[in-house]
This record gives structure tokens, C-alpha cells and sequence, in this order.
């Protein structure tokens, strides 16, 4: 299965969705669905990384009141570097963070990752809100 645009090999995973929702072994997670950070905006692509911390830190950021959640996750499709991190942020993709218009399926759940502080989770959700206050912010969907 070709997994990568352009035939060049992005990451070989594990990949790794962070959420609060419970969800199933063979599930299919879609785009389609609000952001997490700009719920005005219906997401065109689903979003993954191949470092566990990383999707346990959209875990804790995610929408909902349930238990944050690592599901290892495999791409169906093509995927691609995520422009909301690399080189817009970060040179290069440090974080290892893609996306795909394609579905990804669930193959399996992790529990051992480091998870956020208070103090971290509040320090994260007050950059999100000074982002969402920018006008000049935006976000590549």
C-alpha cells in the first residue's frame, strides 16, 4: 500500500491519535469533524504523529469530558507532513505530524505515555487561546 505523496517515505510509524474519545480496535477515524482548536472550522484532513507524547498532548487539549485516549493508528491512504507544524513552526517536521484526507484505522491502545501537569495543560490551552485571539493566526486546512 502506497502510504506517502510524491513516493517518498515520510515516517515508517508507529502513528500514534490522541483523543477523549472511546473508540474501537478496526474503527475508522475521518475527517470532516470540528477542530479541537477553531470548533468554527470542520477539518478536511485527520491529523496523527509517530510520537506517542506528542498525540497524548492532543489528547489532553481534545474536546470532551471523557478519558484522554492513545490509539495506535494505521494511515488507509496517503498522508502528508502536517503545514501547521512543519516549517511553518518548526523546521523540517521535528514533531513527526501528518495528515491524511484518507481514513486511518485503529489497530491498537497504548497507556504509557507521559501525560501534562495541570500547570502544562493550563500553560498549552493559554497559547491556543492567544493564537485564537490573533487575527494574523491561521490554520492550513
Amino acid at each position: 500500500m502506497e502510504n506517502q505523496k510524491d513516493e517518498q517515505i515520510l515516517d515508517n510509524g508507529p502513528f500514534y491519535h490522541g483523543t477523549k474519545a472511546d473508540l474501537q480496535i478496526g474503527d475508522l477515524l475521518t475527517a470532516g469533524f470540528e477542530s479541537n482548536y477553531y470548533p468554527e472550522i470542520i477539518m478536511n484532513h485527520i491529523y496523527f504523529t509517530a510520537l506517542k507524547n506528542g498525540a497524548g498532548l492532543a489528547a489532553a487539549l481534545a474536546k470532551g469530558d471523557g478519558e484522554e485516549r492513545i490509539y495506535i493508528v494505521e494511515p488507509m491512504g496517503q498522508f502528508e507532513n502536517d503545514p501547521n507544524v512543519t516549517d511553518k513552526k518548526f523546521p523540517g517536521n521535528p514533531t513527526r505530524s501528518y495528515r491524511s484526507q484518507d481514513p486511518v484505522k485503529i489497530v491498537g491502545e497504548i497507556t504509557d505515555w507521559i501525560k501534562l501537569t495541570d500547570e502544562e495543560l493550563q500553560s498549552w490551552k493559554e497559547r491556543l487561546a492567544k493564537i485564537r485571539e490573533n487575527p494574523d493566526a491561521e490554520i492550513i486546512n
